[in-house]
């Protein structure tokens, strides 16, 4: 029941690992790594405190899951750190703001992320949509990070009070990694329309969806929210611990050797521990190999009139627990990098 924890001082849930015992979609893996374990990678991710924080929307935004438009050039951030997904589009509203209260001790600024209108610019269709704000972790690396050097990433998300949610049942706001492996994927034969099986580069994108169940969509008497995982072993979400309090909580999830994804919440700010644990998952029945990056989706009806939920995200961070010999620290210079 969200309803009855507009009151801030609400009891703390605490996640255990108990949800992932009971849970008939957990699976056996290698000792799950805790988000955060391990060594930054400084210069990927953010913590929004320069007053001068821009991005450059290069509108209209790209929707080629939808018609197959680009619509380049693509929006950034003009530190280089941040990106539109050129599959969805970024959120209409990216913008520094002060951080709420209850945040990352000494935090004066987060990144507000809001959308009104996640289709085809100019033509809302009444159907959810959702865009992406992507952060840029592999090309200003240079390259991918190996599995074997154990990943993870963290960030903390302000939900605002209830009465402030999209009225509308469904995911609201995602938290999402960007992995590869070897898979059979359909591959176009030369200039032909003719496609075949073969072994390739497979990306996919597990993750965490904040969902809400409306009280005036449901029928029922309250309202309320959970953590929906992506995914199973055939790729289905399934749903994850009840959120029982607004404010901050902190997200993470880490991917271990033997190309598992695990995935913790708490609310709070707190650094995860192994409390927060919830599941752990071989999205797809796939085995990761490789660790793009991590972003955000921002959904919302597209109806060209109701905004999303305003969610606030802060401190975003890439960890890796072991070294895989290549570069561990970003770019210097951001330039224009996609």
């Amino acid at each position: 029941m969200l309803s009855s924890f507009r009151n801030r001082s609400a009891v703390r849930l605490v996640i255990t690992s108990a949800f992932a015992l009971i849970s008939p979609l957990a699976a056996s893996a290698q000792r799950p790594v805790v988000p955060g374990t391990g060594t930054e990678i400084v210069g990927v991710s953010d913590d929004f405190e320069d007053p001068s924080w821009e991005y450059i929307p290069n509108n209209p935004k790209s929707t080629e899951d939808i018609d197959e438009n680009q619509r380049s050039p693509l929006g950034r951030s003009t530190n280089g750190r941040w990106y539109e997904g050129v599959k969805r589009g970024h959120p209409d509203i990216v913008k520094r703001v002060e951080t709420p209260s209850g945040g990352l001790p000494g935090s004066q600024g987060a990144l507000l992320l809001r959308s009104r209108d996640t289709g085809i610019p100019g033509r809302p269709s009444g159907r959810m949509h959702q865009d992406d704000f992507v952060c840029n972790v592999q090309y200003r690396l240079k390259r991918t990070v190996q599995i074997s050097e154990v990943p993870s990433v963290t960030t903390r998300v302000f939900l605002p009070p209830v009465a402030e949610f999209e009225p509308r049942s469904g995911p609201h706001f995602g938290f999402r990694l960007a992995l590869e492996t070897t898979a059979m994927i359909e591959q176009r034969i030369g200039n032909t329309p003719i496609k075949r099986k073969a072994k390739g580069n497979e990306v996919y994108w597990p993750g965490m969806f904040i969902e809400f169940e409306s009280k005036t969509q449901s029928g029922k008497e309250h309202d309320y929210a959970y953590l929906r995982i992506r995914g199973n072993s055939q790729g289905g979400d399934f749903r994850g611990p009840q959120i029982t309090q607004t404010g901050w909580w902190t997200l993470g999830m880490s991917v271990t050797p033997d190309g598992m994804v695990h995935y913790y919440a708490a609310p709070g700010v707190e650094e995860l521990t192994a409390d927060a644990y919830i599941t752990s998952q071989f999205p797809y029945s796939y085995r990761a190999e490789r660790f793009r990056t991590f972003f955000y989706n921002v959904c919302s009806i597209d109806d060209g009139k109701q905004w999303s939920t305003a969610f606030i995200v802060d401190d975003p961070k890439v960890y890796t627990l072991r070294s895989g010999g290549g570069n561990q620290m970003a770019s210097g210079n951001p330039g224009n990098r996609r």
